[in-house]
């Protein structure tokens, strides 16, 4: 690692409150193409368009994806505009360059019905943790947190009294989040009973303040969480898919379907644009549409009549 990327991976971290993994994911891009840039010979205050263009042909040919090389591209427009404002360059040649176009592609989101099951279901479960996963299943989905918020939130943050919860987002951007009255039952239980237990099993002298705990009182990770929902399929025998993405689109859309205002999932989601939020609008119609196929008799283009 350069000098310069060590600066700007610190500003990310200091200054911009990125978090470890989105660091971790840029530091990887530059890495990537320093070393691309090595094997050209060309230093990184020296790039120009053409090796930029070289870069990405090499990165498409060797399997990686427009949606990839999107996020490599952005990672190095951010470098290089850091390094134009501290003057390491005199010109910074991202200005021109596009990004290949990536399919579109929309969320996954789970029915109100498929919801159901699966929660009915997980709460059948008498093993020693499905408390804790009943209560992390009606969390993300009745607020809508992304996985990271969740892992993060403690105990302190949260308001029984009014069923808000205090998220701090991306950024650290602050916002307060309701939830459901399921998921205040479900959190509650766990909070009183197993909860207590697994601070007990904390070794590392000092108990987490994290609300969700694993299995030897540390505070979750993300991957963690991940893998407990893929547990979770397994021991009710309710193949999803399930990851905590989709309980986050599948709270918005049951909104979006049930008549919110966009602006206001765009609030409890924590989307600084409400473009990134109006992809909801599409899977909303998406499914207006297989309801209509589903039950229409002539949406195939069949004449029904006799």
């Amino acid at each position: 690692m350069n000098k310069v990327e060590k600066e700007y991976l610190d500003y990310l971290k200091l200054v911009k409150n990125y978090s470890p993994k989105t660091i971790d994911n840029y530091g990887r891009d530059l890495d990537k193409f320093f070393l691309f840039l090595s094997k050209e010979g060309t230093l990184f205050d020296s790039v120009d368009k053409l090796i930029i263009r070289n870069f990405l042909s090499e990165e498409l040919s060797s399997g990686v994806g427009p949606r990839s090389c999107q996020r490599r591209l952005s990672s190095l427009r951010g470098f290089y505009s850091f390094s134009m404002d501290k003057g390491y360059i005199s010109y910074d040649p991202f200005l021109t360059v596009h990004s290949p176009k990536a399919p579109k592609t929309y969320p996954k989101a789970l029915t109100i019905e498929e919801i159901d099951v699966l929660f009915a279901a997980n709460a059948k479960r008498t093993d020693f943790m499905a408390l804790r996963d009943q209560a992390i299943l009606e969390l993300l989905y009745s607020s809508g947190m992304r996985a990271s918020e969740l892992v993060a939130l403690k105990g302190r943050e949260i308001d029984y009294r009014s069923r808000m919860i205090r998220v701090f987002g991306k950024g650290k951007k602050e916002r307060l989040v309701p939830f459901g009255k399921t998921a205040e039952a479900a959190m509650k239980t766990y909070n009183s009973t197993l909860r207590p237990v697994l601070q007990g099993k904390h070794h590392s002298g000092g108990i987490s303040d994290s609300f969700f705990l694993n299995e030897r009182g540390n505070s979750l990770t993300v991957r963690g969480l991940e893998y407990i929902l893929k547990q979770v399929e397994k021991k009710t025998g309710i193949n999803l898919g399930l990851h905590p993405h989709e309980l986050r689109h599948s709270f918005a859309t049951h909104l979006l379907e049930g008549g919110a205002d966009l602006r206001l999932i765009q609030e409890l989601l924590g989307h600084e644009s409400l473009d990134t939020t109006e992809i909801y609008t599409h899977v909303s119609k998406e499914n207006m549409k297989n309801e209509y196929d589903s039950y229409f008799p002539r949406a195939k283009g069949k004449n029904e009549s006799k």
